[in-house]
């Protein structure tokens, strides 16, 4: 794309509403916060409840579901590395990710919407299943989420402002996953329940918030950094501005020690979470003592104390998460979150089948989490700003797509490992809960996926964020960059 001055993106609806070179309030709450919130929404209500929406209202084949899920993990990958190529190649008035962030309000909210609007039966509502799902994990959601990534590192080269940048996209991610698995399964169970009409209506007025507050968005942020290469640069001269080939921008992220640490680091923290998350229902199930409920099969109460003590504790360290990062900086504040992770992590194993004990250790252990999940996006603009420094190219695009392409592929494939897990430990389908257990084995393997993965995960990241020091002559690295646009 080039830049046209009398063309769409000089024209007012394309115009971002952000005129300041620093990151201010607005920029951050309707940017950073709503943006994200209502782009992902329809996400977070998919993790919590599609699969129950295919079973239970359409009454999908279970085989069918498993092979399509696993399928679409291969095109997913594949679609967020080819998304991350082609925002590294938009050259633009508008930036390099926001416009796809514009295009994500029609991709997202058509996307959204699909899987509710099932005109057929049999066969034929296997493959429109097939079809919408994987135009909304496929095509919709990897353009906006790699779209929204890439934000971060080229809003600005204040590491501070993008470590507050950072924690509020993911607290807006938290929330849509709290909306998804707390609030949202209240409106199923009393209104929705298995009437096909009303989930579409439902899912609808969903798809035109996401549209409208993917614009909201769009409007409500810049990209300071991508502006910098077109500095002095002439209208005819910048569309000749070519962005570094996919060979170079794997050397230059490759070759770097930091970039593979960041990498490694997130796909522990995130995968091991998705592993618990995974296990959850079979840990409140089998076992978790839920008389404490005054009944043994009370586990969905179970399942709820545990999600709300573990969403508390990350909601108010929130609060202090950036500006402690600020103040010691981000390596140190991670270690200290994944050391009081391991302990939380331990509290809950030794507590065995008690709730009480395994609430205050899961409670513990989030609030541990908390320092990694918000600062994640930020420290790889940090290593992102350090590359260009050594190599003199960005490499946004390449990284952030390969960072969503491991938080999307966490899910199936830690269900896969699940469900071999389980089958391997010879799990009892059969069994009903409250009046049958399943064997120790099995129970053995659930605590481990639930609680010991994750612990162990915390471990292994402090020692990867120990070795992490990114930080310690950034400024002066972003500083000979600047120095070298003004020559």
């Amino acid at each position: 794309m080039n830049r046209n001055k009398s063309g769409f993106w000089e024209s007012p609806i394309a115009r971002s509403l952000i005129k300041t070179d620093e990151v201010r309030l607005p920029e951050m709450i309707f940017g950073y916060f709503i943006g994200p919130f209502g782009a992902l929404l329809s996400s977070g209500i998919f993790t919590s409840m599609l699969q129950q929406y295919f079973t239970d209202v359409l009454k999908l084949n279970l085989s069918f579901l498993t092979g399509l899920q696993i399928v679409s993990t291969v095109l997913i990958v594949a679609a967020n590395l080819i998304v991350g190529q082609l925002i590294e190649r938009t050259k633009v008035l508008a930036g390099k990710a926001r416009p796809w962030i514009l295009l994500s309000a029609l991709t997202m909210s058509v996307g959204s919407v699909l899987m509710f609007i099932v005109p057929f039966k049999g066969t034929a509502r296997m493959i429109w299943i097939a079809i919408a799902y994987n135009l909304y994990y496929a095509v919709a959601y990897p353009i906006y989420n790699t779209a929204n990534a890439t934000l971060i590192p080229v809003s600005t080269r204040d590491s501070k402002k993008r470590s507050t940048l950072a924690s509020l996209t993911n607290v807006a991610g938290l929330g849509v996953m709290g909306t998804g698995s707390m609030v949202f399964p209240i409106l199923v169970s009393f209104a929705l329940k298995e009437n096909q009409y009303l989930w579409f209506v439902t899912m609808l007025a969903v798809a035109i918030f996401t549209a409208l507050t993917a614009f909201l968005q769009y409007k409500f942020t810049r990209e300071r950094v991508t502006e910098e290469a077109f500095h002095g640069v002439s209208e005819k001269e910048e569309s000749t501005v070519k962005a570094a080939s996919l060979g170079e921008q794997l050397k230059a992220v490759t070759s770097e020690k930091w970039w593979w640490i960041t990498i490694l680091f997130y796909l522990c923290f995130h995968w091991a979470g998705a592993m618990k998350n995974s296990s959850m229902a079979y840990f409140c199930k089998w076992v978790i003592d839920n008389s404490f409920f005054g009944s043994a099969d009370a586990w969905g109460a179970s399942q709820s104390l545990l999600a709300i003590l573990g969403a508390v504790p990350m909601a108010i360290a929130a609060v202090f998460v950036v500006p402690l990062s600020n103040k010691f900086s981000k390596r140190i504040v991670v270690i200290v979150g994944a050391v009081i992770g391991v302990i939380g992590g331990l509290i809950a194993a030794f507590s065995g089948s008690n709730i009480i004990g395994i609430a205050i250790g899961i409670a513990v252990k989030c609030l541990g989490s908390a320092p990694a999940c918000y600062l994640i996006l930020a420290m790889l603009a940090d290593v992102i700003d350090h590359i260009e420094y050594k190599s003199g190219i960005r490499t946004d695009g390449l990284t952030m797509s390969i960072y969503s392409s491991l938080m999307v592929a966490a899910t199936p494939i830690c269900n896969a490992i699940l469900s071999a897990v389980l089958g391997k430990a010879g799990y009892d389908q059969s069994a009903v809960v409250g009046q049958t257990l399943q064997p120790t084995v099995v129970q053995g393997a659930i605590s481990a996926s639930y609680i010991w993965v994750e612990t162990i995960g915390f471990a292994v990241c402090a020692v990867l964020i120990f070795l992490w020091t990114v930080e310690k002559n950034l400024p002066e690295e972003q500083a000979a960059i600047q120095a070298r646009k003004t020559v």
